[in-house]
C-alpha cells in the first residue's frame, strides 16, 4: 500500500513538474519573440514618408495579425491552463454500467484490407479495456468483406440514396446511419465517429467510458496524434504537429471553459449522442457537404447543445505525399469558407470561426506584410507590434510542442527528440509556403469537391465532385 501510494505520488509529481517545464518554456518562447521584433518598445521609430494610399496600404497590412489574435491567445491559455501532460485517465464507474457505444467508420470501401485490420485492431483495444455494450459499424459505399457479427456491422449506402437537402459525401453516408429503417441505436446511446485509418487507444476508450458515464454534455472530442508507428512521410508528420498543439490548445480550452465548439472541430475522434445527433442531422444540403464537421459543430452550437473535451488520445496518419497534404488543406479551406457563408448559421454562433478562416485565408498577405515592414518601415502602434510577436510566438511554439507531445521523449531518447524538433522548425518555411498555395487554390474554382487522400502507399488519388 505505502509503496502504491509513493508511485502514485512520483507519478503526480513528474506530470506537474513537465507541465510547469513546458509552461516556463513556452512563456520564454513569447517573451524572446517580443523582443526581437521590438514589441516591447513602443511605437515604430519614424520612417521615410510614403505617398498617403502607399502609407496606408502598409499599415493595413500590419493590422492582419489582429486577426489570429482570438486563437492564438486560446492556445496559449488552453497549453498553461490545463496539465499539458496528464495523467493515464482512470475509469470513473464500470464499463458494465456505460451506455451502449457504436464505433462508427465512414469509408468509400477504396481500402477494404485497411478497414479490415483497423477493425480487427479496435474490437481487440475495446475488448482489452473490459468494454462490454459495443459494436463497431462500417458505413461504407462498397461493400466489404468483413466478419459481420453481434460486434461489427456493415452498411452499405445505397447509390440510390438521396437526403432531402441534397446531402453530399461523408455527410450522405453519415445521414443514412441516422435514417429511421436503418439506424438501430437508442437515443440514449452514443457513437464515436472514426474515420478509416483511426486507432483507438485504451486510453482514449477511458477517456470516452468517463464522458459518456458523466453525461453532462451531448457532444465531445479528444486529442489525435500523428507520429505513431511507421511514420510515412516525415514532412507532412511535422507539419503536423501544429495540429497535435492545437487539439491540447485552442479546442481543449473552449471545449473545457466555455463548452462550445467556438473555432469549430475535427471530423474525427468526435462522440455524439444518438438522439442529438439526429436532432441536429448531416443533412444540411452541398454546403454542409464539404466540411460537415465544422457545419454538424454550428449547428448544434446554434441549437444549444453543449461539448467536452475527451482525455485520451487517437491515432491517424498524416497524408503520404505534399499533395495530398496540400489538397486536403485546400478542401478544409474550402468547406469551411462555405460554412462561414452560409445563411443558415448566425453570425453570432460563427464569428470567431470566421475570424479563425480570415486569418488563414490572409496569412499570405500577413507574411508579406513582414517582409514588407523591413524593407518599407511605417509608423505603427506599439501595441501592433506587440501582438504581432505575441502570435508569432506561439504559433511557433505550438511546432515544438507538438513535437514533444508526438514523439515523447521516453519512447524515441532525447538525441532523436532534438533530431524531430530541428526537423519540424526547418520544415516550417516549406509548411507555411504549402499552406500559402493551399489558400490561393482554395479561393478560386469549385467548392464543393471532396479530395480524399491516399491511404494506401501507391493507392490511387480520388476527387468527388458535384456533378
Amino acid at each position: 500500500m505505502v509503496v502504491s501510494r509513493l508511485s502514485l505520488a512520483f507519478s503526480e509529481t513528474l506530470h506537474t513538474t513537465k507541465h510547469v517545464a513546458h509552461v516556463c518554456l513556452f512563456i520564454t518562447v513569447v517573451v524572446l519573440f517580443e523582443v526581437g521584433a521590438g514589441g516591447l518598445w513602443g511605437d515604430t521609430p519614424a520612417s521615410p514618408s510614403y505617398p498617403p494610399l502607399v502609407t496606408l496600404l502598409f499599415q493595413l497590412l500590419r493590422l492582419l495579425p489582429l486577426l489570429a489574435l482570438p486563437q492564438a491567445v486560446f492556445n496559449l491559455l488552453g497549453l498553461i491552463c490545463f496539465n499539458a501532460f496528464p495523467e493515464r485517465a482512470k475509469l470513473k464507474g464500470s464499463p458494465l454500467l456505460a451506455p451502449f457505444l457504436c464505433l462508427r467508420v465512414v469509408t468509400r470501401g477504396d481500402y477494404p484490407d485497411l478497414v479490415r485490420h483497423n477493425v480487427n485492431r479496435n474490437l481487440n483495444t475495446c475488448l482489452r479495456v473490459g468494454l462490454e455494450k459495443f459494436m463497431i459499424e462500417v458505413v461504407t459505399d462498397k461493400k466489404i468483406d468483413l466478419p459481420e457479427n453481434q460486434r461489427v456491422r456493415q452498411v452499405v449506402v445505397p447509390s440510390s440514396y438521396r437526403p432531402k437537402s441534397g446531402a453530399l459525401f461523408k455527410a450522405r453516408a453519415l445521414q443514412y446511419c441516422l435514417e429511421e429503417d436503418v439506424n438501430v441505436l437508442s437515443d440514449n446511446d452514443w457513437i464515436v465517429h472514426l474515420d478509416e485509418e483511426t486507432l483507438v487507444t485504451d486510453a482514449a476508450i477511458r477517456g470516452i467510458l468517463n464522458f459518456v458515464i458523466e453525461g453532462k454534455h451531448q457532444f465531445g472530442q479528444g486529442l489525435i496524434t500523428y507520429a505513431n508507428e511507421n511514420i510515412q512521410n516525415w514532412f507532412t508528420t511535422l507539419a503536423d504537429s501544429f495540429r497535435v498543439s492545437d487539439d491540447m490548445g485552442k479546442l481543449r480550452f473552449q471545449f473545457k471553459v466555455f463548452h462550445k465548439p467556438l473555432f469549430g472541430w475535427k471530423g474525427s475522434y468526435v462522440v455524439t449522442q444518438t438522439g442529438a445527433e439526429r436532432r441536429v442531422t448531416f443533412d444540411h444540403g452541398p454546403d454542409g457537404s464539404v466540411a460537415e464537421d465544422n457545419y454538424f459543430g454550428m449547428v448544434a452550437l446554434r441549437e444549444g447543445y453543449t461539448f467536452d473535451f475527451i482525455e485520451g488520445e487517437m491515432w491517424e496518419k498524416s497524408p503520404f505525399t505534399i499533395y495530398d497534404f496540400l489538397q486536403q488543406r485546400k478542401r478544409w479551406l474550402q468547406g469551411i469558407l462555405l460554412v462561414v457563408h452560409s445563411p443558415q448559421i448566425p453570425v453570432s454562433t460563427k464569428w470567431l470561426l470566421a475570424v479563425s478562416l480570415y486569418s488563414w485565408i490572409t496569412m499570405p498577405l500577413a507574411l508579406a506584410s513582414i517582409i514588407l515592414s523591413t524593407i518599407f518601415p511605417v509608423p505603427v502602434p506599439g501595441v501592433l507590434n506587440v501582438i504581432a510577436a505575441f502570435v508569432g510566438g506561439v504559433n511557433f511554439y505550438m511546432y515544438i510542442f507538438g513535437v514533444i507531445k508526438s514523439f515523447r521523449v521516453d519512447r524515441v531518447g532525447w538525441l532523436r527528440m532534438g533530431m524531430c524538433m530541428a526537423g519540424a522548425l526547418i520544415t516550417m518555411p516549406f509548411n507555411f509556403l504549402v499552406e500559402n498555395v493551399a489558400v490561393v487554390r482554395g479561393l478560386v474554382g469549385n467548392k464543393h469537391k471532396f479530395y480524399i487522400v491516399n491511404k494506401l502507399t501507391g493507392a490511387p488519388d480520388k476527387v468527388v465532385s458535384v456533378v
